[in-house]
Parts: structure tokens; sequence; C-alpha cells
């Protein structure tokens, strides 16, 4: 980990690789196979054309339990109500794509575990709008028996928070734990292919200083998708969002810190650019005139009697911080996002819910002194050894 990556007393730099809990060892990780991306093979849209496989050998007798629905088409509820509804065979059909899914699932997870930064993963927490539904959860449940039926040691497990509310209280922990100290919350932003949602986060440091306790106060969202709009009217929307939400926060007496925290896709650059993996966002958000976090400062140069301090980072990375205080029995822990592609991240602990660090040394530093003591006390015989004589 490199030494300069991101002071933990004062505000991180852009995708830094050490924040205040974690180091992160790894992020959005393309792997592929001679089929192209691995992600692609455990994506909502994955999980929609397995569903459609499934279809169709009943479409040819006419017998399809979903009619003329295209199956991109059927929402998460229909499909949860049909797993336990008294249509056997639509069930059949929802359950045999589950079935496979977690398969597809199983092979990416096990690809991600088998690289050298994934290595000694103890856990990883499943996100990303698929797991917002019944069947995303039987899928994670059954990809965590695939796994461990093949002496995968790692649990699987749905994230804590819904995945919406997960986007935006993971900016919490890219900010410093001083910060939360004088004031209620934080604004918060999660950029997305299709939506983008800003929220004020608020922190309750008081009722639990490990953030477990953390919740969305206030919620806004826009789907951009729908407007097509250029790069600046994008950011000219979120600054509206942002604004519209620091008024209603200053008239409920909700004391913002004067901090922003972004979650985007793509990788993250120490200045804020973005280098790859923004394509589906309106405009080009990859461009080198183009700063997110530099715009934003720009229009909101203060929050309350202080200037804006704003820290951006991946999506997958920011979504996974939320399960951070929820994480604290393990050391390393990873997060697989399952949404219009699969976001992911790695996670190594470094504070435990005392605040002492958890990156080994402190264990280091007992051992070394447990020997000297050992040494010291050895000395003393030896010598009350040799006055005896």
């Amino acid at each position: 980990m490199a030494e300069d990556a991101g002071l933990t007393t004062g505000i991180a730099h852009h995708g830094a690789a050490r924040l205040p809990s974690v180091d992160i060892d790894s992020f959005n990780i393309e792997l592929k196979d001679d089929e192209g991306f691995l992600g692609d093979r455990a994506s909502k849209g994955a999980f929609r054309k397995i569903l459609d496989r499934w279809r169709k050998p009943l479409r040819k007798s006419d017998e399809d339990p979903f009619g003329d629905e295209p199956s991109d088409k059927i929402s998460k509820k229909k499909l949860d109500e049909l797993l336990v509804g008294d249509d056997t065979e639509a069930s059949a059909v929802v359950h045999s794509a589950i079935e496979e899914f977690a398969q597809e699932l199983a092979y990416v997870t096990r690809r991600f575990l088998n690289t050298k930064a994934w290595a000694k993963t103890e856990r990883i927490v499943v996100g990303g709008g698929f797991r917002d539904s019944r069947l995303g959860e039987l899928a994670i449940a059954r990809t965590e028996i695939i796994l461990k039926s093949e002496d995968f040691k790692v649990d699987l497990l749905p994230i804590r928070f819904h995945p919406d509310d997960a986007g935006l209280i993971g900016t919490l922990h890219l900010a410093p734990s001083w910060i939360f100290e004088a004031h209620d919350g934080v604004l918060a932003v999660d950029i997305g292919g299709t939506n983008i949602r800003c929220g004020v986060v608020e922190s309750r440091w008081k009722k639990a200083p490990d953030l477990s306790k953390a919740a969305v106060w206030k919620s806004e969202l826009w789907r951009h998708a729908d407007d097509e709009p250029t790069r600046e009217g994008a950011v000219k929307r979120l600054v509206k969002m942002l604004k519209e939400l620091i008024a209603a926060a200053e008239k409920e007496n909700l004391k913002l810190a004067p901090f922003i925290g972004i979650a985007c896709p793509g990788v993250i650059n120490e200045d804020g650019s973005i280098e790859k993996g923004a394509q589906n966002l309106p405009g080009n958000w990859e461009s080198s005139k183009f700063n997110l976090p530099a715009s934003l400062v720009e229009a909101i140069p203060q929050i309350g009697d202080h200037d804006t301090a704003i820290v951006m980072h991946n999506d997958g990375v920011v979504q996974g911080l939320a399960e951070v205080p929820f994480m604290q029995d393990v050391a390393r822990w990873g997060v697989l996002t399952i949404g219009t592609g699969l976001g992911n991240a790695r996670y190594t602990n470094r504070k435990k819910d005392n605040g002492k660090k958890d990156n080994g040394k402190d264990e280091k530093k007992a051992e070394k002194k447990e020997n000297d003591e050992s040494e010291k006390n050895e000395k003393k015989a030896k010598k009350a050894r040799k006055a005896d004589a």
C-alpha cells in the first residue's frame, strides 16, 4: 500500500487506497475469460437472459406462463410473487433461472477469490439493484452454498442497507471521524448510468461512533436517462438538487458538515478526474477537461461557514463501505454489486470498534513486548544463577 495514499486524520484524496477505517486492496477489477468480461456473466442483464432461455421451451408449446411479456420487462416484484405463487410452472421457471444464475455468480466469485488481490477474503457482501429482491437473496444464498461445497471458506450475504441507501451511507466512511463531532450529517451523491441520487446522511455519531446507526435523512432521485441531458446539464441539475437539500437541512436545523461524498462509476484518479468506466454517464465524463469535484466546489464553495471539501470514489467501493461497522469480526472482506455490470472491491480493516488499528501492527507490538520481557527475565535469571554460583 502506498505510504502517501491519503492521510486518515485529514481529508482523503479522490479514489484513495487508504481510508479512515479500511485499506482498499482493489476495486473495479475487470476479469476476462474466453467469452469476454466476467462481470457480464453475473449482471442484472445476465439474469434476464437466463430467464428468457428457460421460457423458450414453454413458448414452443404455447405454455409460457409469462405470456408475451419480454423477460427484461418483468418486474422484480412480479418475479418474487411468482416464486411463492400457485402457478407451479412459473415458479419452476424462476427457480431454474435463479439456480443457473447462482452457478454463474459462483464461477465469477471463484475467479475473484483466486486473484492475488482477493486472497484470504473471509466475507463478501452483495449489493446492487438485483439484491433488492427475494430472487436476488435466494441467488446469493445458493451461491454461498455452491462455494462452500467447493471448500471456499467465505461467507456471502446481502448488503444490510437497501442498495439505494448504502450508496449514500457509504460516503460517511470517506470522511475523517472528527468531522462528525460538530455536525449532524453530510451531503452524499450516488451517480449511476440511469439515476443520480442525492441525499443528506445523518451520521448519528453520538449514538454509535462506528456509524452503524447512520441513516438517510432525506434524498432526491433524478432519472437522467429519461431526459438524456448534456454533461453540463447533468452537473447543473446535480447542483440544484444539492442546494435544495442544503436548504431543507437548514430549515430543520440539521447541521451539515462542509463535506460532500460522491460515489461514481469508473476508476477515479487522485485529482478527481475519471480514467475509465464512465461510459454510461451523460456526455464525456472521462475528458481531461472535466472534473466533477472541481465543478461542484465552484458551484457550492461553502457549506455553513466553512469551505466545501469533496471526496469522490468508485460507486462499488462506496456501497461496500456502508458495511464497515458490521465487518469488524473479520480482517479481509469484499463487495460485489450486481447491477448493469458487476462492481467489485476488496478491503482490509484498519480499525476495530474500540478505535484501535487492526492492520497487524498492534499484534506485532504486543508480540515484541512479550519477547523483550522474556529476554529481560532470562537475563535476570542468568545473572541470579551466576550470583548463586
